[in-house]
């Protein structure tokens, strides 16, 4: 405590402001190397231990994104002797960032010790959770467990003069680990008078499914002030399956003012499927579709289509086998208006009664198209229809797909076009009946040139019974993948997961060579599958490539791929690191309207460049929304449209302490460091995502009344940077 009250008292005499410091730009750009490179040395070390205070917070950051265990010791002694209360934080949520068990005592030492300042107690709350959840099976994982629950207890004790960081990341922190005794602990604080505090306390309780305030729940939806709060309540309420919620989640889902409050509520009345919300989400429906229809705009999707679509779902769950007739004109009657682009409505047409298609249903022309007339195909797999016409159908269905699942298996992706995009999901539909020809079918598709339509194959394999034919099919294929994939890894990382899932050890070798690959990832994929096997690291040839799998190499044209390299020159982290947060903006303009992106430079240098370069190459301009969640995210950055595709290379994660509120902008993901060029704005805070995405910008609250209008099929006018 004492070197904490020492260097406060020497700030205020010689009027130092330690979040003012600045890194000098040479050993910046020398940290950010070596972040780029996720490389952890003796230099990054040094730098952790640095006279300067500023240079020892931003290294410790470093080494908590590189993610080297090697450098818990290090940021333990900067944690425990750390005179600096920011710095001090910053080394525990850097040793939370590397989720090795190995920084477990440090962390709970710095939460049992009652002279642990809030913002370090903070961020030491969060580290707990984080390291509990990636080490569940580790006795230390309980301990972190009730350090978290004593935490907020103590924070709870103290009423009015709790620390909100601190309770804000130890209900984060409780929805990750799920300690027991958990949900009591949140409920206390579903009634603080603090609406973010309320809001997040309802996230933890929805995900945690727990069910000891179901009462103060329905109230906090009936009548909280703060619509997120309300949202987060509604969702509680669904997880705890709470049947007695029905009325006032009915009265939410059809008359609450916020948009975001009426989504959560349906999906909940989905989850409880009582008969009585068909009728008022049917007349629900009836509205938006009315208004829907109105727009005589071409080619532009109503803000009404989200909500439609949850309400269909939610039609689709509690009307199950029901053949409601007038569920099924709603439904229908929204089909003759979407012409096949949301198969979310057609799946759930589906599931209250299948029907034969229309006499003169328009043909099918678009990729989407063929996507969701092969999931409707698929979903016969799992329904159990009561008509006559149903049970025909049911059975006809393999049949009908069974031709189109074979024809993209085969198809051309040169000749195919945008059209192949719907192979993977005709392919997935199929297997979905499990017949006896499925293994020949996927093995075919493992030999298509299209990336995705490989990897579908691959884990469809996956899941079959292992068989020598499989296995080989898997060898080839991953052999080939090696050579020839230059633009994704996808085909690449599902090959490898199904070949050692089928033939285990006998898989060493083939994989083995995957350590060769110029991409990082790919590497450490084939490092993290290996280490499943005793001896392993007995193998000569990953002896000698072990340090080199551990960090990103830099750039070589000969390898003919830019994925999972180091791409960076020195004028790209000269240019990155000078800029300042605010210094440069995004301007978006949609069919909806424009809304601006400001950066956060500071916080992740090299993912807003490389947003900048995309947008200066004009790579944003005319990209479809390709995924909207309400009450969660929009998101775009995708040249394919289907969620799959990015520009060809990888960047590496930048974390950092900045939340995801309302308007935060983040890199999409599908594991650590594979962000390219899809990204997302939320809707609302999402805690959850804190700490393991990207943080790299903020759209303010005018400009997200845009955002939230957005709906999937919008397209991205154009990007335009403001600012260098």
């Amino acid at each position: 405590m004492y070197r904490y009250i020492l260097t406060l008292f020497a700030a205020i005499l010689l009027g130092v402001s330690f979040s003012s410091a600045q890194v000098p730009t040479t050993t910046l750009i020398k940290i950010v190397k070596a972040e780029d490179a996720r490389r952890y040395d003796e230099v990054l070390e040094g730098l952790i231990k640095s006279p300067d205070l500023a240079v020892r917070d931003r290294a410790a950051l470093a080494a908590g994104r590189i993610g080297d265990d090697r450098a818990i010791p290090a940021l333990v002694e900067l944690l425990e002797t750390e005179a600096a209360i920011k710095t001090a934080a910053m080394a525990a949520f850097a040793i939370g960032e590397i989720e090795s068990v190995k920084g477990a005592d440090a962390i709970l030492k710095a939460l049992n010790d009652p002279a642990t300042p809030n913002e370090v107690r903070a961020r030491a709350v969060e580290a707990a959770g984080k390291i509990a959840a990636a080490n569940a099976k580790d006795p230390k994982a309980k301990e972190l467990g009730k350090a978290i629950i004593s935490t907020l207890e103590s924070e709870y004790a103290k009423a009015a003069k709790f620390d909100r960081e601190t309770v804000l990341l130890g209900l984060t922190a409780l929805l990750r680990v799920r300690p027991e005794g958990a949900d009591v602990t949140a409920a206390h604080f579903l009634t603080n008078p603090d609406a973010r505090v309320r809001s997040d306390a309802g996230n933890t309780m929805t995900r945690i499914k727990a069910k000891n305030a179901n009462p103060t729940l329905r109230k906090m939806l009936a009548s909280d002030t703060d619509p997120i709060a309300r949202a987060n309540a509604a969702r509680a309420l669904g997880a705890a399956d709470d049947k007695e919620a029905v009325d006032v989640l009915i009265k939410a889902a059809t008359t609450d003012t916020d948009s975001r409050v009426r989504v959560s509520t349906i999906r909940s009345l989905a989850a409880l499927k009582d008969p009585k919300s068909a009728e008022p989400l049917l007349k629900r429906g009836d509205e938006l579709l009315a208004a829907y229809s109105e727009v005589k705009k071409p080619n532009f999707i109503p803000t009404e289509q989200n909500e439609f679509i949850e309400i269909a779902v939610a039609l689709g769950r509690i009307l199950a086998n029901t053949d409601n007739e007038r569920a099924d004109k709603l439904l229908l009657d929204f089909g003759r208006l979407d012409k096949g682009q949301s198969p979310d409505v057609y799946l759930a047409r589906v599931r209250i009664g299948p029907k034969r298609g229309e006499a003169g249903s328009p043909k099918l022309t678009d990729w989407r198209q063929y996507s969701t007339m092969a999931q409707i195909v698929g979903e016969f797999a799992d329904i159990e229809p009561k008509s006559e016409v149903g049970k025909q159908m049911k059975t006809e269905a393999p049949g009908i797909i069974r031709p189109l699942a074979k024809a993209f298996a085969e198809a051309d992706p040169a000749t195919e076009g945008k059209r192949m995009m719907a192979g993977p999901d005709a392919l997935q539909a199929f297997a979905r009946f499990k017949t006896e020809d499925l293994g020949a079918i996927a093995r075919l598709a493992l030999q298509n040139k299209d990336v995705q339509m490989r990897a579908t194959a691959a884990g469809i394999l996956a899941d079959l019974p292992s068989s020598n034919e499989n296995a080989d099919a898997l060898r080839f294929a991953l052999d080939r993948a090696l050579k020839i994939d230059k633009q994704e890894n996808d085909a690449q990382l599902a090959i490898m997961d199904a070949l050692v899932k089928l033939a285990g050890r006998e898989s060493i070798s083939e994989v083995s060579k995957a350590i060769y690959a110029p991409d990082y990832l790919v590497r450490k994929k084939a490092l993290e599958l290996l280490q499943q096997f005793p001896g392993w690291s007995d193998t000569p040839v990953l002896g000698t490539a072990k340090e080199k799998m551990m960090t990103v190499q830099p750039y070589d044209p000969k390898t003919g791929t830019k994925l999972g390299q180091v791409l960076n020159t020195d004028a790209d982290y000269r240019r990155a690191v000078m800029r300042k947060n605010g210094s440069v903006k995004a301007v978006l303009t949609t069919e909806k309207g424009t809304f601006t992106i400001v950066f956060n430079p500071e916080e992740a240098p090299l993912t807003v460049d490389n947003f900048i370069k995309l947008a200066r190459s004009g790579y944003f301009n005319g990209l479809e929304v390709h995924r909207v969640v309400p009450n969660f995210v929009m998101q775009d950055g995708d040249p394919r449209g289907d969620g799959n595709g990015g520009p060809g290379w990888s960047i590496r994660c930048e974390i950092n302490m900045l939340p995801y509120d309302r308007g935060a902008v983040g890199m999409a993901l599908s594991g650590k460091d594979t962000g390219g060029s899809q990204w997302f704005v939320t809707h609302s805070p999402q805690p959850h995502l804190d700490g393991g995405y990207t943080v790299f910008g903020h759209v303010n609250e005018t400009d997200m009344k845009v955002v939230d209008s957005i709906v999937r099929g919008d397209k991205i006018i154009s990007v335009k940077i403001v600012g260098r």
